[in-house]
């Protein structure tokens, strides 16, 4: 029988495939205990599942490759955490050889316990970390009951669940999963950002589909809309086929702007900068015709492994990265390592109470001079291969810029002298990413040559809303006016003082902001590579100048309705214009 699902679409996509039903993570175990002659056995059983999850989640993160890494290798490497944890480990040894319980009920008490602990604390990034822990203990549950030849296909199927993890949905796909619909969840989560960089089809906060959807049931998703359709009719299926045939032909039409200019309809350019990690990424950005690299991240020379990346190993990154964008500009920036992105040579510190506000950024690398030594002398021998820039992540003060400037003039004497051929003045550029740094900053704009607007990082902490928090929902989100007024703030100050001014975060990356964020002044936009074609399709259909004039209009917006409004006017008046282009006139 047909049903409707009204969720809210996160990733874009329309999927027509058989439902796959996940329950959630929460264990339903009785309790059950077992013979002293089977401890040993039932020790040894848990043990191989816990191995048999670490060898998956190793597996998993070296597959992973460019933003994904990053992004998915942080959720990774916090769980390889939680499995090796000894409190974890020896409460459940001692459940099963002391209380003679079953590996399940272990788990589940086990369970229980740390998330008391958890639960109580007074920090609410703490208390979040909840979700890990039952997704940990959920994919040890898992293992203790997986059977060779006993694992389904799910090739062709969409999950239904109650949540999805964003460090499974790399491996999902990799299964064949067509697209996922969650029960809960924000279109602001990771596990939506990473959909998005996917192309996953992804629905989230999909009330009662776990109540009324079966597994092997027919189902239709919309992924733009977030309609989620039980038993399609005739007339769903037509409307999936023409979703379809749009899609089709919007790749065919991004596909020839690969070549065209980022340029507004009343002639502005506008540069548009990748993100980027890997040769894969240099190689994306090359194809679409980026302007060059406006973030390069360092942190995966640090992940994973035991030992720091000595001079010569970053040297080799570094000048790889500039010969391979052929002269165009490369935006470098230094290590962004903290308790949320284990490095396990431990450099990071693990037990910090707070990791989001702890020592990470800038603040690491001043607290670790020869670490920071290090990456300066192979950025600074890089640069004589091209251009290239530092930019300097977490900068709060005046203070932090001047000591690592002071830092590269010493250390760019010491390697004249040692007759590297390095250029005559490396640029220099600070994150704009706590809100100190955005109020205060006339106070040290004239310390940098260039600035760079994190947004993923400003709006949590300017609103105080974890990003990775699913349960905060809606209240992360750019489209708060302080957000608004922050951004309007820097972008003119960067103007006034002839600085440079781009933003990183997720938010350039979004077609649907861009008409926000030229009318808040921006010309600079740096992103994944997946989503530069829609930007540059989004900014030619759309007048600067008209733009600036309304932009009055959106800063005297009170609340977020105001502002979806205002975006939603221009962004219907750009969409007629690109439907003309794509169409021709008629």
């Amino acid at each position: 029988m047909r049903q409707e699902f009204a969720g809210t679409g996160a990733s874009r996509g329309s999927v027509l495939g058989r439902a796959r039903v996940r329950l959630p993570h929460a264990l339903q175990v009785v309790e059950e205990q077992i013979a002293g002659e089977a401890i040993d056995d039932e020790l040894a059983r848990l043990h191989a599942a816990i191995a048999s999850v670490r060898e998956e989640m190793r597996t998993l993160r070296e597959r992973l490759h460019g933003a994904l890494a990053h992004e998915v290798g942080e959720f990774l490497d916090l769980h390889t955490l939680l499995l090796d944890d000894p409190e974890l480990l020896q409460g459940l040894n001692e459940l099963i050889r002391i209380g003679r319980y079953s590996a399940d009920y272990a788990l589940r008490l086990q369970r229980d316990r740390i998330a008391a602990v958890f639960q109580e604390m007074d920090d609410a990034y703490l208390r979040s970390r909840v979700e890990d822990i039952d997704q940990v203990i959920g994919r040890i549950h898992a293992a203790l009951h997986r059977r060779v030849g006993d694992t389904r296909g799910i090739a062709g199927d969409i999950l239904v669940s109650d949540t999805v993890a964003p460090s499974e949905l790399a491996q999902l796909q990799t299964q064949g999963v067509m697209a996922i619909v969650t029960a809960n969840g924000s279109v602001l989560s990771h596990t939506s950002i990473l959909a998005r960089s996917l192309h996953l089809p992804l629905v989230v906060g999909a009330p009662n589909v776990l109540q009324k959807i079966n597994d092997g049931d027919t189902l239709m998703i919309d992924g733009a809309s977030g309609l989620v359709v039980l038993e399609p009719n005739a007339e769903d299926l037509r409307g999936h086929r023409a979703r379809v045939r749009e899609l089709k032909a919007e790749r065919k039409h991004l596909h020839r702007l690969r070549r065209e200019p980022t340029r507004t309809l009343d002639g502005v350019d506008i540069r548009l900068y990748a993100n980027a990690e890997t040769r894969e990424d240099i190689a994306s950005a090359h194809a679409l015709g980026a302007a060059g690299v406006g973030l390069y991240r360092t942190e995966y020379l640090f992940l994973q492994r035991r030992e720091l990346p000595d001079e010569e190993e970053q040297f080799h990154a570094y000048r790889d990265l500039v010969l391979g964008m052929t002269g165009r500009s490369v935006t470098v920036r230094t290590v962004d390592l903290g308790a949320d992105k284990i490095d396990h040579a431990g450099l990071a510190l693990r037990d910090e109470p707070n990791p989001a506000l702890g020592l990470r950024g800038v603040r690491l690398s001043l607290a670790h001079p020869r670490i920071l030594e290090t990456q300066l002398r192979a950025l600074l021998r890089a640069s004589g291969y091209g251009p290239l820039r530092i930019l300097l992540p977490m900068v709060a003060s005046r203070a932090e810029i001047r000591a690592v400037r002071a830092e590269l003039d010493r250390v760019a004497g010491v390697l004249r002298a040692e007759g590297h051929a390095i250029t005559d003045r490396i640029p220099l550029g600070a994150m704009i990413e706590v809100p100190a740094a955005a109020i205060a900053l006339s106070s040290f704009i004239d310390e940098v040559d260039f600035l760079s607007i994190g947004t993923n990082d400003l709006v949590q902490y300017l609103l105080a809303a974890d990003r990775i928090n699913e349960s905060l929902g809606e209240l992360y989100t750019p489209l708060h006016p302080a957000v608004i007024r922050i951004l309007r703030d820097v972008i003119r100050l960067a103007h006034a003082r002839e600085v440079p001014v781009s933003v990183c975060g997720e938010m350039a990356g979004d077609a649907a902001f861009a008409p926000l964020l030229l009318a808040l002044g921006l010309l600079e936009f740096s992103l994944h590579p997946g989503t530069l074609l829609e930007l540059r399709r989004a900014i030619r259909s759309h007048d600067l100048s008209e733009l600036r004039a309304a932009a009055p209009a959106l800063l005297r917006a009170r609340d977020r309705d105001g502002i979806e409004r205002w975006l939603h006017a221009h962004t219907r008046a750009s969409a007629a214009l690109t439907e003309t282009e794509e169409t021709g006139p008629t």
